[in-house]
């Protein structure tokens, strides 16, 4: 049985299956009681196409769009622009000048003219009643008048099926109707010839257990849709940043307006349509709107943001100008939505042993009723009857039907496939009450099965909660990790170190120190972003003041393959400087000058770098996450069209940054260690601190390897054959680095990896990994779930076993019972049995061993 399945069932994979493999299986499956609900959790593939069409339609527009823009920014400039637009009646009674429309005919279409005439990004923000830099008034009239003329940004979701649907479902079961019409027939002949009540007996007894069947199987369905919904829900809980009232605050994506200013960075997707208000190095990827791989710049000169794109590089504000289904993404979720997830291996695989028992089942019970029926023959031959056939004949006929039928009902389980689905569901919500979310389903079933992890550290296995402890500042080092302290630091260290540190921490950040409604202090930003924004503050700095008095020409977000990122800002008095900040190691390397305690700038020398390096090493030995603060005069002459210097910086300071590893986390380590499942750390960071926390954690053992992304790149094939197996943690590591070492693993030495990440620079590992953890601030406890796979597996197949062997024991005694009355009756006539009875008993007895046979395959198959 298990090659037959892998034969024909095991070419669907948990994650990106071809459409031939799941129209392959689908045809395999021809013996089906209830289509309805057999395939009820399977992807439509009728909606994919439609879906992959609207993919290909939309790329072809953008192509469209962006060739008639090219050709109208020529003629632009010469023509008289001129607009015959006219605002609506009651789009001008709430207060704005445009409507849902034109917003979204500018923005899908890519439409520079309009653009233009309409007073470009400008003019679109006044025509909305909004602010570039204040966002929309949050009154309540203001925004229910905007809801009414611009909608709500939430998709069409088809209706939630009620409790009679369900049982409508569960009536289409052929075998069902067949008992139906055998329970009509039934009704007939025992009324007419035993008459009322007495000859209703056996058919309305049929009736009963059809009822009973139908109204169990239609109420366990409909309450799991419920949790489907509530899972659903959980998922598409998102928030994005945006300013409202002057205030920048957190809000869902399905709370967005026209006329918010939303504010994106690396890895979000855009959250609706919109226009580009200002930001930097802004790449977004369209893949999932159009299948175009390659990512497009936005900027002022091409300002179009499409609903459902990412943002591969960069940080911008975006103003919104459409919102829910007059979006183009809204229009493809809607298909997909109705496409469902694809089915996950074990699913498919479980609808071949369904076929298969199927099989089995109808086999027996046309043999069943064969046997029977030669019996009923042979009987009416020695009574020399058989050329007369009476009503009660009739009837005893269509009672072996019926017991024929009642073997396929029993034998066919019809619901196994859904019951796993169901279970991995149940999986699902109880991870989701550990705070881990699982996007797919196929997941729950693969993560039971993992042999390895390759862990990112930070988040991860540490908290996330980052504050800088330590600093060294014109070459004096102290601890900072209290505001006195800091307070006291900050008078300690020189003026210009200090005007220069601020500078440096206030404009050269992602992160932003604002005022929330409640008009308290609040820091907005990745962990070390506010790490490094709050001690700033505790020196006395003021952001606002800071970012004022210069002005940002340029900047270079940080970068994976860099580890780092860079900011030009134009001075007050004249000229520009350039600052700096990133891994510690690499922005020394680029520093020739330093600032010493007198505050005064002198060039690197030997002992001066010796030193700083030994800070480094020593704040990484303890943990800490080390970073590195440089700026560059660059004069009067810089165009922002020109890169940002990469040599000649002097150095401000170096920071330690300590991030606490998560409690729990060595437990989990050693748990998975003796599930036979390898943890290795794969993080960006220094290379003593990651063997520091590794060491914490439990993950680098003294057989272990620790080692860096450039000396990993540098190995051949045959060294990485031998390297690989003792990896343990990998360092300074790029995107790519860590793609390699996962492609390795799945592919020479056929592991299972699971990785996790925070879905930025991690993207390549996690969509190349067998399982994808994109993790949160609150992300770890999936640990726990993964390195108890065995406990899981064993939870996940209890609830089906109850299901099928509770099936299976009715079933029996309802056989023992025919068998009984078939052994009490041939007692009665003192006849021996014929070999018809001793077959039918002897078959109904062990009728049960296919089915236990096929679900003691199912942990295999599983596999």
């Amino acid at each position: 049985m298990e090659n037959y399945l892998n034969e024909n069932f095991g070419d669907v994979k948990a994650k990106n299956s071809s459409d031939e493999a799941l129209q392959r299986w689908r045809k395999l499956c021809w013996l089906v009681k209830n289509r309805k609900r057999r395939f009820r959790f399977t992807a439509n593939l009728s909606k994919r196409f439609e879906a992959e069409a609207i993919r290909r339609s939309n790329q072809e527009k953008l192509r469209v769009a962006v060739l008639v823009s090219k050709a109208a920014l020529q003629f632009i400039h010469c023509l008289n622009l001129s607009s015959d637009y006219v605002v609506p009646k009651e789009v001008e009674e709430a207060g704005f000048q445009i409507c849902a429309d034109e917003l979204g005919s500018i923005v899908e279409g890519h439409d520079v003219k309009k653009l233009k005439i309409h007073g470009e990004v400008e003019g679109i923000a006044e025509k909305l009643s909004t602010s570039i830099n204040d966002g929309i008034s949050t009154s309540e009239d203001l925004v229910n008048g905007r809801k009414e003329i611009y909608g709500i940004n939430k998709f069409t979701e088809s209706p939630p099926r009620g409790f009679l649907v369900f049982v409508w479902e569960a009536l289409q079961d052929m075998t069902l109707m067949i008992l139906g019409v055998c329970a009509l027939v039934s009704l007939i002949v025992g009324i007419a010839m035993e008459g009322w009540p007495k000859g209703s007996h056996d058919g309305l007894g049929i009736v009963a257990s059809i009822l009973l069947v139908v109204f169990v199987t239609a109420t366990s369905d409909y309450k799991q849709s419920l949790q489907f919904k509530d899972l659903d829900r959980e998922k598409k809980k998102i928030t994005v940043q945006v300013t409202r009232n002057a205030v920048r605050q957190k809000i869902s994506i399905y709370d967005l307006l026209p006329g918010d200013i939303v504010h994106l960075f690396i890895g979000d997707q855009v959250p609706a349509d919109g226009l580009f208000v200002s930001g930097f190095s802004v790449l977004i990827n369209e893949s999932s709107l159009t299948g175009e791989s390659e990512p497009v710049n936005v900027n002022a000169a091409n300002p179009f943001l499409l609903s459902g794109t990412k943002v591969q590089d960069g940080s911008c504000k975006m103003l919104v100008t459409t919102v829910g289904m007059r979006t183009q993404w809204g229009k493809l979720m809607a298909t997909l939505s109705e496409g469902g997830d694809d089915e996950t291996p074990l699913q498919v695989k479980l609808n071949g042993v369904a076929t298969i028992i199927g099989k089995i089942g109808l086999f027996f019970a046309v043999v069943t009723f064969a046997v029977l029926v030669q019996g009923l023959c042979n009987r009416k031959l020695r009574e020399g009857t058989h050329w007369i056939w009476s009503g009660d004949d009739a009837r005893e006929m269509l009672e072996f039907f019926a017991v024929a039928v009642t073997i396929v009902v029993v034998a066919v389980p019809e619901g196994l496939p859904l019951a796993v689905t169901l279970s991995l569901a149940f999986a699902m919500k109880k991870m989701m009450n550990d705070k881990a979310l699982v996007r797919n389903l196929a997941a729950c079933e693969t993560m039971g099965s993992s042999t390895t992890i390759c862990s990112d550290k930070t988040g991860t296995l540490t908290t996330n909660h980052m504050t800088v402890v330590k600093a060294c500042v014109s070459g004096e080092t102290r601890e900072v990790g209290s505001s006195e302290s800091t307070t006291s630091f900050g008078s300690a260290i020189p003026d210009l170190a200090k005007s220069v540190l601020l500078e440096s921490i206030f404009n050269n950040t992602g992160g932003e120190v604002v005022v929330n409604e409640e008009r308290k202090v609040q820091i907005l930003g990745t962990p070390t972003e506010t790490a490094l924004l709050e001690f700033g503050l505790l020196l006395g700095g003021d952001s606002r003041q800071k970012q004022e008095k210069s002005k940002i020409v340029k900047v270079e977000p940080f970068n994976s393959t860099k580890k780092r990122m860079g900011v030009v800002i134009e001075l007050p008095n004249g000229g520009f400087r350039a600052h700096c900040k990133g891994a510690s190691e690499i922005v020394l390397a680029a520093c020739d000058k330093v600032i010493d305690s007198n505050g005064v700038v002198v060039p690197l020398d030997e002992a001066s770098i010796n030193h700083l390096n030994d800070t480094i090493e020593r704040f990484a030995s303890e943990s800490l996450r080390t970073l590195c603060l440089a700026y560059l005069e660059i004069g009067n002459e810089y165009s922002d069209e020109s890169p940002i210097p990469s040599k000649g910086y002097t150095c401000i300071a170096i920071v330690g940054i300590k991030d606490p590893v998560r409690p729990g986390v060595k437990e989990s380590v050693a748990i998975c260690r003796s599930a036979g499942i390898v943890v290795r750390m794969v993080t960006g960071d220094n290379l003593t601190t990651a063997k520091a926390i590794a060491r914490e954690c439990g993950i680098l053992t003294d057989d272990g390897i620790a080692i860096e992304g450039p000396a990993f790149r540098e190995k051949s094939e045959e060294e990485l054959q031998e390297l690989i197996p003792k990896i343990q943690v990998m360092a300074r590591s790029s995107p790519l680095d860590k793609h390699a070492l996962v492609r390795h693993l799945r592919t020479t030495f056929q592991e299972v990896v699971a990785v996790t990440g925070d879905g930025t620079n991690d993207a390549p590992a996690l969509h190349e990994a067998d399982i994808g953890l994109a993790m949160g601030i609150a992300g770890t406890e999936v640990f726990n779930e993964i390195s108890s796979r065995e406990m899981e597996k064993i939870n996940v197949f209890k609830g089906i076993l109850k299901n099928y062997v509770f099936v299976s024991v009715l079933a029996c005694t309802a056989f023992f019972q025919i068998i009984i009355v078939e052994f009490l009756g041939t007692f009665a006539n003192t006849s021996p049995l014929s070999w018809q009875q001793w077959f039918v008993s002897v078959f109904f007895g062990f009728l049960g061993m296919p089915i236990a046979a096929a679900l003691k395959m199912i942990p295999v198959v599983s596999n």
